[in-house]
């Protein structure tokens, strides 16, 4: 899993390897149906992104599915506003980093440190 410390290069790095995994298909004449993002919150309290390309919409990744069709395809011809995207994400389904690598929506709050990186979650 490789996370980006923005939206719009987690988008880059979807379409090259949407390209990657589709060779044979232009970049022009890609045709993407699912696009998936992903919002990460690591212990430090940085924001790191993932986002993934598909050609159909029944295809599963390790992001979750926000924008299809014409949709999806705005984003890959690079015709989108990443602020416009921000504000469309849901943050109660953003991943917060518990441990080293180990993300859960919510930290557990039955522990010392889980209570405290949740109270740190909580003035974000």
């Amino acid at each position: 899993m490789t996370m980006y410390a923005t939206l719009e290069e987690a988008i880059d790095a979807a379409r090259e390897e949407f390209l990657a995994n589709n060779p044979g298909v232009e970049e022009e004449d890609a045709s993407v149906q699912q696009f998936n993002v992903q919002k990460y919150v690591l212990q430090d309290g940085d924001i790191m992104w993932q986002a993934e390309f598909f050609a159909t919409d029944e295809e599963e990744g390790e992001c979750l599915p926000m924008l299809s069709g014409e949709a999806a395809q705005s984003v890959f011809d690079g015709d989108f506003d990443e602020i416009e995207l921000r504000q469309e994400w849901l943050e109660e389904n953003t991943l917060h980093e518990w441990d080293e690598g180990e993300f859960q929506l919510e930290p557990p709050l039955d522990t010392e440190e889980g209570q405290a990186a949740a109270d740190e979650w909580d003035e974000r």
